[in-house]
């Protein structure tokens, strides 16, 4: 969530906010300075009520030390508290009102970001490598996979229902190869620390990271429990530190965990409906990091370098673009997206998001440092990035590799992963 001093002393800014991200119906501003002003005047009745009844109740104990008859001023402390409790109730209800609202904001967007509606206004920054030649008709990767019989959609529509698959043999065995190769780049050569943990959360945990409340239809709850199945790794990584204090001398915190990733895709109807681009189950590495908010943006470039020397290494063709402001995710102040060439699709992918929070989720999940021992806390700042989709990596590795008797070759920097036996 934002500082809440800005919605105090700028409200007009975040209604600009929410126009330049196109988010104009998230939040009433006009409802959220209202509800803001009265759950404040109402704060202040209480207390000036609660300062009163104090005061009046020592006059009790000074009447019954003396012998007098205190009936009259224990009345009048019984009307003030029963008035306290009224507006303790009102005070509430105002209180989770703007609580729904707070949490509702978008973050603010950074400088650099530039403004537009949708992917077609993000900006290019750069591209690296070049696009493979073919001496023939490049094939998608599902029609590789099922000629293979290495992909097997119909018996993943059967066990779990459209949008799921089955890996066979090569396949299951090229994605655990490319899983153990992100981990290992990123433990050994980047720093990381790899963590494995659940991969269903509590609702405190969901909030955390900015999936609910306003998100929550996006993904798997399982209400019986009061637990949903994650959507990346960026939750549990997260919340890992949630509601402590971090001494700045541990900061930065750098770490990375492979994940099975649920969602819904129910805002893709109708998109990417085959293959392995757009599915309700797949296999990520996330790369979280805690920093000093004095060296969140330089963190941000260097989590971004992360991500790209995996597909470097893997040798695929992409390209660095900045989102606009229409695409950049409410919870993000600034995000590249890394799209890597799909030939067989004949257009660019996204395959990572790296992005900076600034102090949004660590505010709503109550992360906090003290930059001196023994000083002041203060809110850090969250980056996360995905360093790499496996299946879309897997996918892009298919089509970029694919020969023509119909096999793919296996890049030289997963070789030593794969058991060739298989």
């Amino acid at each position: 969530m934002i500082d809440p001093k800005i919605i105090r002393e700028d409200i007009e800014g975040i209604r600009d906010l929410l126009q330049r991200r196109h988010m104009e119906k998230a939040v009433d501003i006009d409802q959220l300075k209202k509800v803001d002003e009265e759950r404040r005047e109402l704060q202040t009745q209480t207390d000036e009520l609660r300062e009163k009844r104090n005061r009046i109740s020592k006059q009790i104990g000074q009447l019954k030390a003396k012998g007098e008859d205190a009936g009259e001023v224990m009345k009048e402390v019984s009307g003030i508290g029963d008035e306290i409790k009224t507006l303790d109730e009102n005070l509430n209800s105002l209180n989770e009102s703007y609580k729904d609202m707070h949490l509702s904001i978008p973050n603010i967007l950074d400088e650099s970001v530039p403004t537009g509606a949708s992917e077609d206004d993000n900006e290019l920054v750069y591209e690296w490598g070049e696009k493979p030649a073919f001496d023939f008709e490049p094939k998608p990767h599902y029609d590789i996979g099922t000629e293979m019989n290495i992909l097997d959609f119909e018996r993943g529509v059967k066990l779990a229902g459209a949008r799921f698959y089955v890996y066979r043999g090569l396949a299951a065995q090229l994605e655990r190869a490319i899983i153990n190769f992100m981990l290992d780049l990123h433990t050994t050569v980047h720093g990381y620390t790899e963590i494995f943990g659940p991969f269903i959360v509590n609702d405190e945990s969901m909030i955390g990271t900015g999936q609910y409340p306003k998100f929550q239809d996006e993904y798997y709850r399982m209400e019986r429990d009061g637990l949903s199945l994650i959507p990346t790794a960026e939750v549990p990584l997260t919340n890992l530190y949630r509601d402590e204090i971090i001494e700045g001398a541990d900061l930065p915190i750098h770490v990375t965990m492979q994940s099975s990733c649920f969602r819904r895709e129910a805002g893709a109807a109708g998109k990417d409906t085959r293959g392995l681009v757009r599915v309700h189950q797949f296999q990520k590495v996330e790369l979280v990091k805690f920093v000093d908010p004095e060296t969140s943006f330089d963190e941000l470039e260097k989590l971004t370098t992360n991500a790209e020397e995996v597909l470097k290494r893997l040798n695929l063709h992409y390209r660095k673009v900045l989102l606009c402001s229409g695409d950049t995710s409410a919870s993000s102040s600034k995000t590249y997206d890394l799209e890597v060439w799909m030939p067989g699709l004949n257009r660019y992918l996204e395959i990572s998001s790296c992005s900076n929070f600034l102090d949004y989720q660590a505010r709503r999940a109550q992360i906090r440092f003290r930059k001196e021992k023994g000083g002041k806390t203060a809110f850090l700042h969250t980056l996360n990035g995905s360093g790499l989709a496996a299946g879309r990596t897997m996918a892009a590795i298919m089509e970029n590799y694919q020969k023509s008797d119909g096999t793919i070759a296996i890049p030289e920097a997963l070789e030593p992963y794969m058991n060739r036996k298989g």
